[in-house]
């Protein structure tokens, strides 16, 4: 087994992938209708509800995959029931692929999407690796920061801070410091705050224009965009994959700026000084690592040209138009990548031979060898074999289809070994061709047996080695015998439905591969010896079958026609 392989065998794999697929429709989804909610009319002038309605759209984009996950983990979780979901499915099983001769592995191989789940998963595990890398860097120079060239502002700054914390109404202590590793006021930390504020800023600048910028950082503060930022940066590390995320993303990030520049020109009074602080900060811009937030933040032309009133100032590259774009891409991609690629053709027999017999109903009869198939039945019986089905699973057509018997003498391309899985898309190729058989599909409720746990626990050997799954039984009306290698729950629960008046449903809520023998008389009337088969899997087995009733899925058959003769 290789190291994807083994990858992929984990339960977890498969759902965690088709969650990130899923993802792509939620994200684009989302983002549209945040486009949507950005050109209601109000929302265009108020920073606050923009800001509150980006966060929002975020929280939604990272709500999204773990709903998704857990109904994913939840379906395959679910106690198994053989009688629902299968009928269109062809399921082939890596041993019988691998005793096939190569064409017949190409063109009956597994789902490419399949294929593809276990490399999408480590290739987001990649970047999601790199991101998070990034991420606990900026942390950790951000941490160096608050504690290295830093000093106690000057006194009467110290003062002033004070006085502005109260304006702003920011309870907790916060820490006024000077840096020499910052260009501009920044702010670090949520529980225990630090505005760090360059050298020389404090006896160089205006003092109106410090105590602006001052006042901006505390709003920060008393917002807790610190630890808005924070779970913005995760989010952006987990679905870094989407475009909607950043686009969203950095909507907050500007809204989160025109909040705090409010709060700032309301405490200094003056919305002229306050744009001229921020000019001054044009030349002082640089890049800053997002676990900080600086004063210089988002776009200062746009925020200068929207205190002065100048809306033909703003840029342009953050209307939703092209989210809407982004969106209708992401869609229509989505919608490719799950349902676009073409099925995978369904193999047929290179020769096939259908004659009626006077033998009638209830004589069926098939022989298997590599590259032939010889087998006398009806056309349900074909039905059942070609799809997997037990007889109360069909439903529908004409009295023909349960009476009439047929000779049947197919030959494949090439001289492959059929085993009823391998079989199975050949029979469905040929009901489709020769039958014209349509049909739909209900789930009705049945009788069925529940197989599980006994009072004192199960008696099973788990399987100790690799194999592939199979049963083996022999008997007369006397006594008959199981054994099972590598086999599970379920298939243990299949077997028995084809000894038994109905369906059989795993709900053991056991999840390993174990090998069982079984011995058990067919006999029900208890004139023979032996115990019945109900009481052989309690005693043999540690299990038991309980009377329920449970979701059987029918095929019921919407038209058929009897095949010409040849």
């Amino acid at each position: 087994m290789t190291s994807v392989q083994a990858f992929a065998s984990h339960p977890w794999v498969n759902q965690f992938g088709w969650t990130l697929i899923h993802f792509i429709w939620q994200g684009a989804l989302i983002a549209a209708l945040y486009a949507m909610g950005r050109k209601v009319p109000g929302n265009a002038g108020t920073p606050q509800i923009r800001y509150l309605t980006a966060c929002a759209a975020l929280a939604a984009l990272v709500v999204a995959p773990v709903i998704t996950f857990g109904i994913l983990a939840g379906s395959a979780s679910a106690p198994a029931n053989p009688y629902v979901g299968k009928i269109p499915v062809v399921s082939i099983p890596t041993d019988a692929l691998n005793a096939t001769h190569t064409s017949l592995a190409a063109s009956v191989g597994p789902d490419w999407r399949d294929q593809m789940i276990p490399w999408l998963v480590m290739i987001w595990c990649s970047g999601a690796l790199v991101f998070w890398a990034r991420l606990v860097g900026g942390w950790a120079i951000a941490a160096r920061m608050r504690s290295n060239l830093v000093r106690p502002a000057p006194a009467e700054w110290q003062v002033q801070f004070e006085r502005l914390r109260a304006r702003v109404q920011v309870s907790r202590p916060v820490r006024l410091l000077v840096s020499a590793l910052v260009q501009v006021p920044t702010v670090i930390g949520w529980l225990r705050p630090v505005v760090l504020v360059p050298v020389g800023a404090l006896a160089g600048l205006p003092a109106e224009h410090v105590e602006a910028l001052l006042a901006h950082e505390l709003a920060h503060i008393r917002r807790h965009d610190y630890l808005v930022n924070i779970l913005q940066s995760l989010a952006e590390a987990l679905l870094f994959y989407h475009p909607a995320v950043w686009w969203i993303s950095s909507h907050i990030r500007d809204e989160r700026e025109l909040c705090c520049d409010d709060v700032a020109v309301s405490v200094s009074g003056d919305v002229f000084i306050y744009a001229q602080a921020l000019a001054g900060l044009e030349s002082n811009r640089s890049a800053h690592y997002s676990p900080v937030l600086a004063a210089n933040g988002g776009s200062l032309r746009e925020r200068i040209g929207r205190l002065l009133n100048q809306p033909a100032s703003r840029i342009t590259h953050h209307q939703p138009a092209p989210g809407i774009v982004l969106a209708t891409v992401l869609v229509l991609a989505a919608t490719y990548a799950l349902f676009g690629q073409q099925p995978v053709a369904r193999p047929t027999f290179e020769a096939a031979s259908i004659k009626p017999n006077n033998l009638g109903g209830g004589h069926m009869h098939m022989h298997n060898s590599p590259g032939r198939l010889t087998a006398q039945m009806t056309t349900k019986d074909l039905i059942e074999q070609a799809y997997g089905l037990k007889q109360f699973q069909v439903s529908g057509g004409p009295a023909w289809l349960g009476n009439d018997n047929y000779d049947f003498s197919a030959t494949t391309p090439t001289p492959v070994d059929l085993p009823n899985k391998v079989l199975q898309p050949y029979l469905q190729s040929l009901l489709a061709d020769r039958f014209h058989l349509r049909f739909h599909r209900e789930t009705k409720e049945f009788p069925v047996y529940l197989l599980m746990l006994a009072k004192n626990g199960p008696k099973l050997i788990s399987h100790s080695g690799e194999g592939g799954e199979g049963t083996n039984s022999h008997g007369d009306r006397v006594k008959e015998n199981m054994t099972g290698t590598n086999l599970s729950m379920a298939g243990l629960a299949a077997f028995l439905a084809s000894r038994l008046d109905r369906p059989v449903i795993d709900h053991t809520g056991l999840t390993g591969k174990y090998d069982v023998a079984l011995e058990w008389s067919p006999d029900q009337t208890g004139d023979l010896p032996g115990p019945s088969v109900f009481t052989a899997l309690q005693e043999q087995l540690g299990l038991r079958l309980e009377s329920a009733k449970g979701p059987v899925e029918i095929l019921i058959v919407d038209s058929v026609e009897k095949p010409s003769e040849n």
